[in-house]
């Protein structure tokens, strides 16, 4: 076998990893170089080679070869190609990174992932999109392979068979993020959110704001990954504050009404219920109110601005890459903020 077949064997692009490919290819050829199979001055396959064997584009390999290039590992001759041009390179995390979904949110926590652990680690990116099935394959076929595993659990159906699945993985190298579900065994690190205080506590701070509605909706999708404690908080400062109060299963269905409040769980929630409101020529802030989970920044833009209650995901995302720094087993409840703005 030759050194660029050899090299070749090394890499492993995987078609279902949210990680982009550039990045792939330079983590597998780190990956290499910290298994001994790459060596300091080894010539690495074309740019050409590797966009045919692995079917990437030129740009991609390339990008990958530049990445590898900005961290001091490789280097190129003009005429002759690129070579490996150190290998004391000080990469030795290897990071799981395992989301429910991609989401603007989501990005947030990666991004801010990603900028705080720095080239320090090695991350493959993947997403199961709420199924338990797509969750629980994913674990066991990567389980031996990185230092640290960074998950967030979110399910629309099998949450109960969850800590089952990840109580197979070493619990030293673990990171939970966002919700802390039951059964999990030993000591790992968290950054989660208190769903039933979060919301408890944010109403109760818009209690004013809320005095003009006599009723407050919950839209709450009946086939949704959203915690059932969010119910819990609302149900109970309701019921503290004296509000009417419903839990609305479709959004779709249903009339707005006049002197009511709605909070929208879903993204897509907020968009029926803004276009049923438009319809209703109703004014956000007066005849109705409307509070939505997450914040972006299109909702510090939208209709003069509309109502959040969200957790910080960027602070979610930097605890997380520190935990691993500092190797760290502590939990943290995460910040969560409400802001009013024109919507209520």
């Amino acid at each position: 076998m030759s050194l660029s077949q050899k090299i070749l064997s090394t890499i492993r692009i995987d078609e279902y990893s949210a990680t982009p490919k550039y990045l792939q290819l330079s983590n597998a050829i780190l990956k290499g170089i910290q298994t001994g199979v790459i060596d300091k001055g080894d010539v690495m396959p074309s740019i050409n080679e590797i966009s045919f064997e692995f079917d990437i584009s030129r740009v991609t390999a390339e990008k990958g070869y530049n990445h590898l290039k900005s961290l001091g590992v490789l280097s190129s001759v003009p005429g002759k190609g690129y070579f490996i041009k150190q290998t004391d390179h000080s990469q030795h995390l290897k990071v799981f990174l395992l989301f429910n979904k991609l989401s603007t949110h989501k990005k947030i926590i990666y991004d801010a992932f990603v900028e705080t652990i720095g080239d320090k680690a090695a991350i493959d990116f993947y997403i199961y999109n709420n199924d338990f099935g797509l969750f629980k394959r994913l674990i066991e076929q990567r389980k031996d392979e990185y230092t640290h595993y960074v998950i967030i659990p979110h399910f629309i159906e099998g949450e109960e068979k969850a800590y089952e699945v990840i109580n197979t993985l070493p619990k030293e190298q673990l990171i939970i993020l966002d919700k802390i579900i039951p059964g999990i065994s030993g000591e790992f690190g968290a950054v989660y959110q208190n769903f039933e205080r979060d919301i408890y506590t944010s109403l109760e701070k818009a209690a004013d704001a809320l005095a003009k509605y006599h009723t407050l909706n919950l839209i709450f999708p009946e086939n949704s990954y959203a915690p059932r404690e969010i119910t819990e908080g609302f149900i109970n400062f309701c019921r503290d504050y004296a509000f009417d109060h419903r839990i609305i299963a479709d959004i779709s269905q249903e009339f707005i009404q006049e002197k009511q409040a709605y909070i929208n769980i879903m993204e897509d929630d907020l968009v029926i219920l803004i276009e049923k409101i438009i319809q209703e020529s109703l004014v956000m802030g007066k005849e109705v109110g409307v509070v939505s989970y997450n914040e972006t920044p299109l909702k510090r833009l939208l209709l003069n601005g509309i109502t959040t209650m969200s957790t910080d995901f960027k602070a979610m995302g930097r605890t997380a890459a520190e935990l691993i720094l500092s190797n760290s087993k502590e939990h943290y409840e995460n910040p969560f903020y409400l802001t009013v703005r024109a919507s209520l």
